[in-house]
């Protein structure tokens, strides 16, 4: 009889140079570059607010968005850019959703997919932004809240991270930003997803 050996229901195997693979998608530059990673702001939030406000004046107040990645984590060292999730009823009918937000200041950048999730990033100059956005099945976006919950709720990995990151930015690996650090995130989420109480895991560590 074959054994079935849980898997948490967001897992994703490691996938090493995925983000310098997917700069054959990129259809246009960005208005601000991101700069380094500093330590935590307490502004962050504030400008969440701001993008959060913009979007749903363009879109509707309905949207279905939130606040991800380091600048999201109280404490956090990160690139001055806010991460954003954005999930929209069809992310293919871009013309329901992407002329407003052009409209407002954003420009698509992206047209892609991550983990075989169809996914367009958008950004915006000031704020310094990144907006992702997904169909409403999307499972990445549920991962980065995953991420982010985790990182608030253990310092210790605050640290990992942090010192991953200023790896990345010296180019020990000779790696992308993203893809330098990757391997650090990926063993971020096994921990995450080994204590998630509500999911099984059998622990697939790098090989």
């Amino acid at each position: 009889m074959d054994v079935i050996v849980p898997l948490h229901p967001l897992w994703r195997p490691f996938a090493a140079g995925s983000n310098a693979a997917r700069q054959s998608e990129r259809v246009a530059v960005r208005q601000t570059e991101p700069g380094p990673p500093q330590p935590y702001d307490p502004r962050w939030p504030e400008a969440y607010d701001l993008v959060r406000d913009l979007v749903r004046d363009a879109l509707g107040a309905e949207q279905r968005i939130q606040h991800v990645g380091s600048t999201a984590v109280p404490g956090m060292t990160a690139k001055p850019v806010i991460d954003v999730d954005l999930l929209v009823p069809d992310l293919r009918d871009e013309d329901a959703w992407l002329p407003p937000l052009e409209a407002v200041g954003f420009r698509l950048l992206f047209r892609d997919a991550i983990a075989g999730d169809p996914h367009r990033q958008l950004t915006l100059g000031e704020p310094n932004t990144n907006l992702h956005v997904w169909g409403p099945g999307a499972v990445e976006p549920q991962r980065h809240r995953l991420f982010v919950a985790w990182l608030c709720d253990h310092p210790e990995d605050r640290q990992v991270y942090a010192e991953a990151k200023a790896r990345a930015v010296r180019g020990e690996d000779g790696l992308r930003y993203n893809d330098a650090k990757a391997a650090v995130v990926y063993d971020i989420y096994e921990r995450a997803f080994a204590a998630d109480p509500e999911h099984a895991h059998d622990p697939r560590p790098r090989s």
